[in-house]
């Protein structure tokens, strides 16, 4: 017969249990003889230092248990299988001119005195979404926008795939040189949606807003159901590129998200809020299904070493009892 991971754990723990009681009586007997010259004329430690027995056996088992579970239940690895047709999609509008790869990004400055690239930091507050991401159901297709709209990647259910477009590939080499058509190349990129279910899609738009086109954006397809603009880069210094000054422009980007029925977000020094995320009908965090055997023992293992480490320093200060009802004891 074989146990399961449970049974052995709870067989571990009782066996514990018994053994530090054991001890603890032991002691006790042995502490019996110098008690009144450990805690006074009362013979007795403070009171509630009287119940540290008791705690010492539940946290060594505890312990015990915790540790079990962890030896013998292997992790779970879940090895998702992405469905043949996907339900949901997300569609990612990222700008690939040049003044993306700005470094003027980011809330502070790394070790070589230095700003994040813009492009770099869109992919940090990026990835927050692809975190919450179902691949099971879930397609992320990424057009680059620039001087016209290109596809770069199609209906993808790996996330790592996406998240190296922001690692400073210079992806504007891909487009003949020429002012950011920001506007027009959003609607030429959304028309792709118009494959997609109603209600299907989240559309997010990753820019600097510096460009000069100023297209209203045309009609948007129903897949899309929730929008965000995405602003990169110091909005109130610029920097030089090109012979012109680029920073960037929350009022273009402001009016991009109304055309787009979205949400702008200046996303340069903060990354997207929780509360924003959870409105996102795509991508709300699915109920949990509940604590697994092994969440239970690293609890147990955090629960019982931490009362337990900070019994000791607990007993050393307040073990004793109080000088002043010493001295009413003497008295």
């Amino acid at each position: 017969m074989v146990s399961s991971p449970l049974f052995t754990a709870n067989l571990v723990a009782i066996a514990c249990m018994a053994l530090v009681a054991l001890a603890e009586w032991w002691q006790t007997r042995r502490t019996q003889r110098v008690a009144k010259l450990a805690f006074g004329p009362s013979g007795r430690p403070a009171a509630w230092a009287r119940g540290v027995p008791v705690v010492r056996v539940l946290t060594m088992s505890l312990l015990a248990w915790g540790l079990t579970i962890l030896l013998t239940e292997p992790p779970q690895v879940a090895e998702v299988e992405p469905a043949p047709e996907a339900s949901k999609h997300v569609l990612v509008c990222l700008d690939a001119s040049p003044s993306m790869f700005l470094e003027d990004a980011g809330p502070r400055r790394d070790e070589s005195g230095k700003y994040q690239q813009r492009m770099v930091r869109g992919g940090e507050v990026i990835q927050a979404v692809l975190d919450r991401l179902d691949a099971e159901n879930t397609r992320i297709t990424v057009f680059g926008v620039y001087t016209k709209a290109v596809p770069i990647v199609e209906e993808t259910f790996d996330k790592a795939v996406v998240q190296n477009l922001f690692d400073g590939l210079p992806v504007f080499s891909a487009f003949e040189p020429g002012p950011t058509q920001l506007s027009s190349s959003i609607s030429d990129a959304i028309e792709y949606a118009r494959r997609w279910p109603d209600g299907s899609a989240l559309l997010l738009v990753v820019s600097d807003g510096d460009s000069t086109d100023t297209t209203p954006i045309r009609a948007i397809p129903k897949a899309i159901s929730d929008t965000l603009v995405i602003g990169l880069g110091q909005t109130g210094q610029a920097t030089t590129i090109a012979g012109h000054a680029s920073r960037q422009d929350a009022d273009s980007l402001r009016t991009l998200a109304g055309q787009l029925r979205g949400t702008y977000i200046d996303a340069n020094t903060r990354h997207l809020p929780s509360d924003l995320l959870n409105r996102l009908s795509i991508i709300q965090p699915r109920v949990a299904e509940g604590v697994g055997l092994r969440d239970a023992a690293v609890l147990a293992v955090i629960v019982g070493a931490g009362l337990l480490s900070l019994l000791l320093p607990a007993l050393s200060l307040w073990g004793t009892p109080r000088l002043d009802s010493l001295s009413g004891e003497l008295a």
